[in-house]
């Protein structure tokens, strides 16, 4: 099944039961769909792999947004965020731990021949591709600096 089937169907539930933050995260997701479907060359369908980017961009927003509520002291603004975000991370895939995103970088940076902080560049442009949809690409930053570095 497609994630817009997916989601229909799981928005008729959470009308029917009343669970709104549940349906707002599907309505966000609905829309987004909704909006890359129209786009000039989408043609009206959207790929796997754009499924997987336009949920990750969802909630990249959403972390976003959640920090700047959560620094102006807005709890029930950044409460929000925290629902729609759990929303839309049931239909990405699990998560790498740091440790294992650590293991992957390493064999990156073996890979590449990078020698220090110079090659940041390189080790990411690999990392990004290699681990799209499995690790936050500010974790990745940081761990690939932080290897680097060291």
């Amino acid at each position: 099944m497609s994630l817009e089937t997916d989601v229909m169907s799981l928005m008729k539930d959470a009308m029917k039961n009343k669970d709104e933050a549940m349906l707002r995260g599907l309505r966000a997701i609905k829309a987004e769909i909704i909006k890359a479907k129209t786009e000039p060359g989408a043609n009206g369908e959207i790929s796997a792999e754009g499924e997987m980017k336009l949920l990750q961009k969802l909630v990249k927003q959403r972390r976003d947004s959640l920090t700047i509520f959560e620094q102006q002291n807005r709890a029930d603004l950044a409460s929000k965020e925290a629902e729609e975000i759990a929303v839309i991370e049931k239909f990405l895939p699990a998560q790498m731990s740091e440790a294992d995103i650590k293991k992957v970088l390493q064999e990156i940076i073996a890979q590449v021949g990078a020698a220090g902080p110079q090659d940041l560049g390189k080790v990411m442009g690999v990392a990004t591709k290699q681990l799209a949809g499995k690790a936050d690409g500010k974790v990745i930053s940081a761990l690939t600096k932080e290897l680097l570095t060291s």
